[in-house]
């Protein structure tokens, strides 16, 4: 038990180990034939830094109850493009197109293996190389660096997710 409270706070994450029943029940975003836009990426950008400073949540959701990092993806993606992406880190991780991180654009979305297990974190990326995410327990939604000595080395991928 106390395993598992360690692992919770040093992921910053509600991300759950994954089982092929949630591909079935979970609602996911799929690709349009629209192609990337930069003005309504921005909308994503400009909404998910107002989460910035928002406490820290495991399970959490919204800027009242406080945010995990799946939580805050969710909620960005839902309220600035009404997308509905599943709950889950590794689920979302499924979701929209895999790209390079030279390829990476505002409203992509970042994963990092922060739990010794592949797309344990996810965040936003902003631009210039930061992103936007809810870290861990004690913390709150701030922006980082993707060259950041630790980030850099827990770096997983990318996805577009498409509108």
């Amino acid at each position: 038990m106390v395993t598992v409270a360690v692992a919770m706070v040093a992921a910053g994450c509600s991300s759950q180990p994954w089982r092929d029943s949630q591909r079935e029940t979970e609602p996911t975003a799929t690709r349009a034939s629209v192609p990337y836009d930069p003005s309504r990426s921005q909308e994503l950008v400009l909404h998910a830094l107002r989460f910035v400073g928002v406490p820290y949540r495991y399970g959490g959701d919204s800027p009242e109850a406080g945010f995990d990092c799946s939580g805050l993806v969710w909620r960005v993606y839902q309220q600035a493009a009404g997308i509905p992406l599943p709950r889950d880190t590794h689920a979302i991780s499924q979701v929209g197109e895999a790209i390079a991180r030279e390829e990476l654009q505002p409203g992509d979305l970042v994963f990092f293996n922060t739990l010794h297990r592949p797309f344990s974190h996810v965040g936003i990326y902003l631009g210039e190389e930061r992103f936007v995410h809810a870290p861990s327990q004690g913390g709150a939604v701030e922006i980082a660096r993707i060259s950041e000595r630790y980030w850099r080395q827990r770096f997983d991928g990318a996805r577009r997710i498409h509108y």
